[in-house]
């Protein structure tokens, strides 16, 4: 986060900015060419589905092998011995826990061939459990200086001035572009399911696993956990065709929650015991939603794997297509996230803080109340849908259309720039003891039960998905919002300032949002939190006056 900073304060003060923040990024999250990799894939259709993009990359998957290699092989070599199996149509390499390589072949075969020709481990000391998987480790192999292999290099952040608007809005987009999921980062994480899957299918050989949430929305950041979910809808038997049919005898149990506790146990103890790279499994299976929390370390995700969670499917689907409505919509997203985290409003662990699926809702609120709408109502959506678009999950209508090209956008041309500030003032004077937010209608309504902030859940629309958010951490939010609005009202520039002392340049435009907040002088960090929300804003405009005056020499 502090390297976005960085980069939004220098953007125009040094030439070179671009590749000083690239360097800063751990090779172990993927940061590596091609950026937007999801984007990228959806854009080659418009109307194309977030179902069509997951059955593509799951292919891709199935098709992908992922390798350890303990010494880095040249990549002639390396590929010609791949190619003895068949063709690769592509692989790349980073680093996590060492070096390795996902490998896509042309076709199944290849997989299959290669799979064939691995061996067994020989080990000493220690006893093996003989479970086969697509994760294998290379060996033998000639190795060369790191410095030989190009792949290693890191994203480039495109800061083409002149390509985007305003500078303000070229920080917005240049933010997004640099965390936002790669292509490679994307098939890594369907290559976990895809290895999962095996795993999955010793006992359900119809099962699918699959990724949601934000590894496929869309709004996915670098880093971010990788969800996933048991998709048993597949298994099914065929129609009797003669008066005499056959059936399963299977086991029954007293709900629908207590088969997916008992399937998600089973599952998470072969993960345990057979799942190379899985490590640290629990089984959180009291939950409102069972699932299993574990670490694959070959790929550095932290995952999750449920087996019921279908609305949070449609809310996946949801989310994307938003995002795909227009690209100021997940730029703005990310954007506030990124300031959300920077200071404290969102975190990692579960507490009374907002999520970022509650801080993207009450983005899309704002979008859906601007003049003209950005982005249409959830029930706009559902009128637009056709019959194959019906779904109804546990009684609650989860109906919207699926193709974009039957969505007409009205003409709406603000800028990010004044999206951002307009999102804070919204925000700073919202009536949240009164009011609850609503997609579905694209309006406040009364709040329909006592809590500090209220967001309708999408389709299960009795639930409030921000039931866990307390009073302070909404006080902070709003204060947080008029401070930012403050600075970007008061600011009064889209160019950074240089300091005459120094070449470093003053935080400037949205590096101003993302550094921590502070007031001039020596006093604590305790005392500081406990400053009104107006003091803070005086002392930091006063610290920004100070900057902007000439210094005698």
């Amino acid at each position: 986060l502090s390297a976005a900073v960085e980069q939004a304060t220098r953007m125009r003060s040094s030439p070179s900015s671009s590749a000083a923040m690239a360097s800063s990024f751990a090779l172990r999250r993927l940061h590596m060419r091609g950026k937007g990799g999801l984007c990228k894939c959806l854009q080659k259709g418009r109307c194309g589905s977030l179902h069509a993009v997951q059955a593509e990359r799951l292919e891709q998957a199935q098709r992908s092998i992922l390798i350890s290699c303990y010494s880095r092989p040249t990549e002639k070599k390396f590929l010609k011995y791949l190619s003895r199996h068949g063709d690769v149509k592509k692989y790349f390499f980073y680093e996590s826990y060492g070096v390795y390589a996902v490998v896509e072949f042309a076709n199944r075969d290849g997989v299959a061939s290669l799979l064939e020709e691995a061996v067994i481990p020989s080990v000493s000391n220690e006893a093996l459990v003989p479970f086969k998987s697509r994760l294998l480790s290379l060996k033998n192999l000639s190795s060369v200086d790191s410095n030989h292999f190009k792949h290693f290099e890191c994203v480039k952040i495109v800061t083409n001035k002149h390509s985007w608007g305003t500078v303000s809005t070229l920080q917005v987009v240049s933010l997004t572009e640099t965390y936002q999921l790669t292509d490679e980062n994307i098939r890594l994480r369907f290559l976990v399911c895809s290895l999962l899957q095996d795993i999955a299918a010793a006992y359900f050989p119809e099962c699918t696993i699959k990724p949601f949430g934000s590894s496929v929305n869309g709004f996915g950041k670098l880093g971010c956990d990788l969800d996933m979910i048991l998709d048993l809808d597949g298994i099914s038997g065929g129609k009797p065709k003669s008066v005499l049919s056959l059936e399963f005898q299977l086991k029954r149990a007293n709900s629908e929650r207590a088969v997916t506790q008992s399937i998600l146990s089973v599952i998470g103890e072969c993960v345990d015991q057979f799942g190379p790279g899985c490590v640290g499994v629990q089984k959180i299976l009291n939950a409102r939603c069972p699932l299993l929390r574990f670490a694959h370390q070959p790929s550095g995700f932290q995952c999750d794997l449920t087996a019921s969670n279908r609305v949070a499917i449609k809310s996946t689907e949801l989310l994307y297509l938003y995002g795909e409505l227009d690209p100021r919509v997940r730029s703005l997203v990310f954007t506030v996230r990124c300031w959300a985290r920077t200071h404290g409003i969102t975190s990692g662990i579960p507490g009374a803080w907002i999520t970022n699926f509650s801080l993207t809702i009450m983005v899309l609120f704002f979008l859906q109340k601007r003049s003209p709408p950005i982005i249409p109502t959830l029930d706009h959506l559902a009128e637009l849908a056709g019959s194959a678009d019906k779904c109804v999950i546990e009684g609650n209508d989860c109906t919207f259309v699926i193709d974009i090209s039957k969505i007409q956008l009205q003409s709406n041309t603000e800028t990010l720039e004044h999206l951002l500030r307009e999102f804070f003032e919204f925000y700073a004077t919202f009536a949240f003891s009164k009011m609850s937010i609503n997609i579905r209608k694209g309006k406040e309504q009364n709040k329909p039960e006592v809590a500090p902030l209220h967001i309708q859940n999408p389709f299960e629309t009795s639930l409030n998905i921000s039931k866990n958010v307390n009073a302070t951490q909404l006080d902070r939010f709003v204060a947080l919002c008029q401070e930012s609005l403050w600075l970007l009202q008061q600011s009064g520039t889209n160019t950074p300032r240089v300091g005459n002392r120094s070449n470093t340049a003053t935080p400037w435009g949205l590096a101003t949002l993302l550094l921590p907040s502070q007031v001039a002088g020596v006093k604590s960090r305790k005392k500081r939190r406990r400053e009104p929300a107006s003091e803070r804003i005086k002392g930091l405009l006063d610290s920004l006056k100070n900057n902007s005056q000439p210094k005698k020499s």
